[in-house]
């Protein structure tokens, strides 16, 4: 990845940081599983992208900062990628583009241009996993959040998936609608139901 980017010194140590806030004690989703999960999603679309290795780049960094009682864990994590990224000697605009993609991950608005929406995609392919897998995320999402009381956390967990399931598509590539669309709705509806929507 690093070569791919042009990068001529990327730090060694970097990698056992990474892993090591991904395995912080307070983390139950935004974990190495998760980042693992990604990674794997990437490999299977590499082809469709314009800088993959930057997409991979971003990914490693989309929740390395995660604090679930902050709000700008994405703005750290983006700043970190950028800092790492061109200390290790990548092109700044390159550097630029990674700071981006990993801000695109608060999903705030719909992603702009094709690495975006590949990145936004993958991280959300979670909603479209077979009905375990998307139950143990929903768990684990919970676990994370054990500190908010049950009916703060079923009213606001309500709306973030009424809010996804309102758009006219959960995810922008065909490829990721194709495979994830269908039972991503299906799951987020049996997620509303159990929640009490």
């Amino acid at each position: 990845m690093w070569k791919e980017l042009g990068a001529a010194n990327p730090d060694p140590k970097l990698h056992g940081e990474l892993i090591a806030r991904y395995s912080e004690p307070h983390r139950k989703y935004h974990t190495l599983q998760h980042l693992d999960e990604c990674l794997e999603k990437l490999d299977g679309v590499r082809a469709l992208a314009d800088h993959p290795a930057e997409i991979e780049l971003a990914l490693w960094f989309h929740d390395a900062i995660y604090n679930v009682k902050r709000r700008d864990n994405e703005k750290k994590s983006a700043d970190w990628a950028r800092a790492s990224a061109l200390a290790a000697g990548t092109p700044a605009d390159a550097c630029n583009r990674v700071h981006s993609l990993v801000m695109a991950t608060r999903h705030k608005a719909v992603p702009r241009g094709t690495d975006a929406e590949i990145l936004v995609d993958i991280d959300l392919s979670i909603l479209g996993a077979a009905p375990e897998r998307f139950d143990e995320f929903e768990r684990q999402v919970r676990e994370e959040y054990a500190w908010v009381p049950e009916f703060v956390f079923r009213r606001e967990r309500k709306a973030i998936l009424k809010k996804i399931l309102a758009r006219p598509r959960v995810f922008s590539t065909a490829r990721f609608r194709d495979r994830y669309e269908q039972q991503a709705r299906s799951n987020i509806e049996r997620s509303l139901e159990r929640l009490g929507a």
